[in-house]
Parts: structure tokens; sequence; C-alpha cells
């Protein structure tokens, strides 16, 4: 019985760690508004070793389209805007010395259509992600009854992990529709 528990709970885990990079990707697309997600993959050499943006400098929204990211150190604001420059965001950094503006442009009707394409794949990957999980868990389900369980309570369980998979498939579907919304709201 414990046994049991412990599949359904690794099963969990590795959905929920499915959720988590699909709110990962959706937060890296860009909707039309300013937000400081669009840089935080984005590495900087910083004395030799690649360092977070974030890590060298204050990124802050200062409206509705500007991101402004001001260095702790002068001598970055170069890399920064190299690395923004190469990292094919699409925004172009404008830098007056002291801080590093991003303007972000209104979207085009085809860049919405491709950003909700990209929002799509990546429920798809979670979606996946959640299925492999069922996968590994049906798998040890199966073993368990070789090694003994009774029949019965692992149908139970499986139809349980079939459940569990149904609702995260449903809330990824959901988070997904809510970003395709909001990238195509105007």
């Amino acid at each position: 019985m414990e046994d049991v528990r412990q599949i359904i709970a690794e099963a969990k885990s590795h959905m929920d760690k499915a959720m988590e990079h699909l709110d990962h990707e959706l937060a890296k697309l860009r909707t039309g508004k300013a937000s400081t997600n669009i840089l935080q993959d984005l590495m900087v050499d910083y004395y030799g070793s690649p360092t977070p943006i974030a890590q060298v400098a204050n990124i802050q929204v200062s409206d509705a389209r500007t991101v402004v990211v001001q260095p702790w150190e002068r001598n970055m604001l170069g890399p920064i805007e190299r690395v923004i420059i190469n990292s094919n965001i699409g925004i172009t950094p404008a830098n007056d010395g002291e801080i590093i503006r991003l303007s972000i442009p209104p979207l085009t009707e085809e860049r919405r259509k491709d950003l909700v394409k990209k929002a799509k794949h990546a429920g798809e990957e979670s979606k996946v992600g959640v299925r492999n999980s069922r996968h590994k868990g049906l798998d040890h389900i199966k073993k368990a009854v070789k090694d003994g369980l009774p029949e019965d309570l692992g149908k139970r369980t499986e139809n349980d992990l079939q459940e569990l998979v149904n609702k995260y498939v449903k809330h990824i579907d959901d988070v997904v529709a809510a970003k395709e919304k909001e990238i195509m709201t105007v």
C-alpha cells in the first residue's frame, strides 16, 4: 500500500515539474507589455564567468512598454547591451551611458499568431512530460502487481493515476488558453 502511494506521489512530482516548465516557458513569451521575464535567461560575461543579467544589474519595468536595466558597475553597460542584441528577443536596447532602456514595440498580428504557436508548443511539451510520468507510474504499478500487490488495488491505482493525468492536462490547456487570450488581446 505504501508503494502505491509512493508511485502516485512520484508521478505527481514529475507532473508538477512539467507545469513549472510550462510556466517558465510561457513567462518568456512577450505579450506586448513590458516584463522583466524577457531577460531572465540571458547570461552576461562577468569577469570571465557567465552570470545572469539580474545578478549584475537592477532590472525594472518603468512603464507599460519600457524595461530599464541599470548595471551596478558602469563597465557592464556594453556587455549587457551586446547580450541583449545577440539574444534575438527582437528588441533593440537604447544605452544612454547610465542605463539601458528596452522599448517593447506593439505586436503585429503575425507576431501574435507566432507567439500563440509557441505557447501551444510549450503546452504540448508539458503534456508529453505529464504522459511520460503516467507511463513510468503504470510501469511501476505493473511491476508491483507482479511482485504481489492485489490486482484490484493495482487497477484502482491506475485509475487514480489517469485521473491525475486528466487533471494536469486540463490545467495545461487552461493555462495555455489564458496565455493565448493574453497574447491576442490588442
